[in-house]
């Protein structure tokens, strides 16, 4: 059948580069390396997006060009080229995957031990060939073809990668994970845990691949733009559970930059369990951050599911924002150094949007007693040329207040009572800000001024801390606005 092709046709199809692995100490490749929680892992602390496309298909070709080698190789298809459409795959003129999105992964097929032609079509397009070539696999081995690179680029052309899969038995506490760099426009990447403490992968540059041994449990994995000492910029963050005895793949796919390329597929972590007890994969998870806003109290510490997840926090800190695992989450918060001496403990349910916990009340009073104020925050785009503020009252001796600008003729909040929080949107500008008392005509005494920028396309919260009058208080944390920035576009 004589085809027109979308592209010229690739000869040969090229084998996976390994990945230079951080540390590597032993034969297999892997790394050890500290997990979050102190524990010894042998590379990664981890977190990836694990929805795993499954694709139906049955590969029932008996035979294979050039020399046959007897037995049977398992044999999956995976589409991680963003600009492509849905496409068909062929093995020796047979239609075994139909219509395959972009981020899909098929199951495992059995295929003949030998040499077969495969051709990657346009779905519904058999005429319109991306990919047409050899390609041998061996008896009794796995393997993972994955279509990556672009359509509209030669720098990254499209091709398909041949991953040999080692599926071998791992540990019943342990967990193996591969991580394949398909994203054409990503640089190369180090892969980062504990904070950027660990490093997992260094130098990873697209089109490559590599496993480490972990293990089993939860952990958070840093994409990071390649330098030497392993510290770039975080440009992805990921969460993800990894049981023992399982081995993985993720998919590093999508664009860094979408709006600068042909398709909208944004860069994303596909997680595919590859062999073994299965389960576990991308823990979904919101994003949380604490303040301490409690003027009697301590320094602190603050627990997440018994891991420490703050450590010596002091009044008026506020956290940047942690990824944390949806659901309900035991949090505790204790003297700072001293685990046993406990100020709060209870269960915070946590969703997918931005949450600020604020650590508030006092420790010595029963009327305004030590409490965590579970936050929901609105950090959607508010506009180019408008910026949304939202005001915590966080000061337990004030009463409830007003607040104003424009020497009180706009009024922002009107009678915020302490615990009680509230969001309004003004035009970017800078405001000086009035807290009075609060009044039926919102005209109450000030008892405290403040000079406040607000930009455009960014959110603001300003929590009113401390004591109104510390002399008659059990801390000398006098009144103040703490106004922090909770995103900017």
């Amino acid at each position: 059948m004589t085809r027109k092709t979308r592209r010229d046709l690739l000869a040969a199809l090229g084998a996976s580069a390994a990945v230079g692995l951080a540390g590597c100490g032993s034969d297999d490749g892997s790394t050890d390396t500290e997990g979050d929680g102190g524990d010894e892992t042998d590379a990664m602390d981890g977190g990836m997006d694990t929805e795993t496309d499954a694709m139906d298909g049955g590969m029932d070709t008996d035979t294979a060009t050039g020399s046959g080698m007897g037995g049977t190789a398992n044999v999956r298809v995976a589409h991680f080229s963003p600009d492509a459409p849905n496409v068909d795959v062929y093995v020796n003129g047979d239609e075994v995957l139909s219509d395959v999105p972009f981020r899909a992964i098929s199951d495992y097929m059995e295929l003949p031990a030998g040499t077969h032609t495969v051709t990657i079509t346009a779905a519904g397009d058999a005429n319109t060939v991306a990919f047409e070539g050899e390609v041998t696999v061996e008896a009794d081995t796995d393997y993972t073809v994955a279509a990556i690179g672009e359509l509209s680029s030669e720098d990254s052309e499209f091709r398909p990668l041949i991953l040999e899969d080692d599926n071998s038995a791992v540990g019943d506490d342990t967990a193996r994970v591969r991580l394949v760099h398909a994203s054409p426009d990503a640089p190369a990447v180090d892969v980062t845990a504990a904070g950027g403490d660990t490093v997992l992968f260094d130098g990873v540059p697209f089109g490559e691949s590599g496993y480490v041994e972990v293990p089993a449990g939860t952990y958070t994995l840093g994409v990071r733009g390649d330098t030497s000492s392993n510290d770039g910029d975080v440009v992805a963050e990921f969460t993800v559970e990894l049981t023992g005895g399982t081995v993985y793949t993720g998919f590093a796919g999508g664009y860094l930059s979408p709006g600068d390329e042909d398709a909208e597929a944004p860069f994303d972590l596909t997680v595919a369990v590859d062999s073994g007890a299965g389960g576990g994969g991308l823990v979904e998870t919101g994003s949380v951050r604490v303040a301490h806003m409690s003027p009697d109290a301590p320094n602190v510490d603050v627990y997440v599911d018994d891991g420490e997840a703050l450590s010596d926090v002091p009044f008026g800190a506020v956290s940047d924002y942690m990824s944390v695992p949806t659901g309900e989450r035991t949090v505790t918060i204790t003297a700072a150094g001293d685990a046993d001496t406990v100020a709060f403990e209870g269960p915070v349910t946590v969703g997918t949007g931005d949450y600020t916990i604020v650590a508030a009340g006092e420790l010595t009073s029963e009327d305004t007693e030590f409490q965590p104020l579970v936050l929901e925050d609105d950090n959607s785009d508010p506009g180019g040329n408008t910026a949304r503020l939202r005001v915590v009252h966080g000061s337990p001796d004030a009463p409830a207040v007003d607040v104003t600008a424009a020497g009180g003729d706009a009024v922002l909040f009107d009678g915020v009572p302490f615990g009680e929080s509230g969001y309004t949107t003004v035009e970017a500008n800078d405001y000086t800000v009035q807290i009075r008392g609060d009044t039926d005509s919102n005209d109450g005494d000030v008892v405290a001024d403040y000079d406040v920028s607000l930009n455009g396309g960014t959110v603001y919260t300003a929590f009113a801390q401390g004591y109104l009058t510390p002399d008659d208080e059990p801390a000398d944390e006098s009144f103040d606005l703490n106004v922090v920035q909770d995103a900017s576009y």
